[in-house]
């Protein structure tokens, strides 16, 4: 067995608890899809102090479901992992999409880089931890390999930055401006 296999066979004998089975469940299925990130993103769009914000997330996040999405994760294909780990168990339904990138990790590491670099650390550092929670919740759940949760967050970071700056960029121009008041 490789070391992603003996990692998540040691969360579930070591870490599960019931306590823990039901909060970790909840906080990674606010992760599915990304809705708490586009939820975040739609909330700051609405309002004129934090609309670039929103303008980036939401480039982040659409440049995370075209390039994690849509291209890797179906270039990639790689089972999930209790398709090849005897022994291990889910706490959560296992997906019906490939494991590589963690889509989850990728979406909430797009959004917090983007918050990282546009809003107080007041806010951007619970966004990091919420973030980071979420990503670790998908080894703890059992349906990712800690491979595909750091290829995710690393994954997520370069498309935080592309968000960050086409954002920036566009939202900079007057005529986006106008639009966007």
């Amino acid at each position: 067995m490789n070391l992603d296999g003996a990692i998540l066979l040691w969360i579930q004998e070591n870490l599960r608890t019931p306590v823990l089975n039901a909060i970790l469940s909840v906080i990674t299925h606010l992760g599915d899809s990304g809705i708490i990130w586009i939820i975040l993103a739609v909330i700051l769009l609405c309002f004129k102090k934090t609309r670039k914000v929103g303008v980036c997330t939401s480039l982040a996040l659409l440049t995370t479901l075209f390039a994690n999405e849509l291209l890797l994760k179906h270039l990639i294909h790689r089972a999930r992992p209790i398709e090849t780990i005897e022994g291990l168990t889910t706490v959560v339904a296992t997906p019906n999409s490939g494991s590589f990138p963690s889509g989850h990790s990728a979406s909430s590491f797009a959004a917090v880089f983007v918050l990282l670099m546009l809003v107080p650390k007041k806010y951007s550092i619970p966004a990091l931890v919420f973030g980071t929670v979420i990503a670790l919740s998908r080894l703890y759940v059992g349906v990712h390999y800690p491979t595909d949760v750091l290829a995710g967050i690393l994954m997520g970071i370069s498309y935080g930055f592309v968000g960050w700056r086409l954002g920036t960029f566009l939202y900079n121009r007057k005529r986006f401006k106008n639009v966007a008041s």
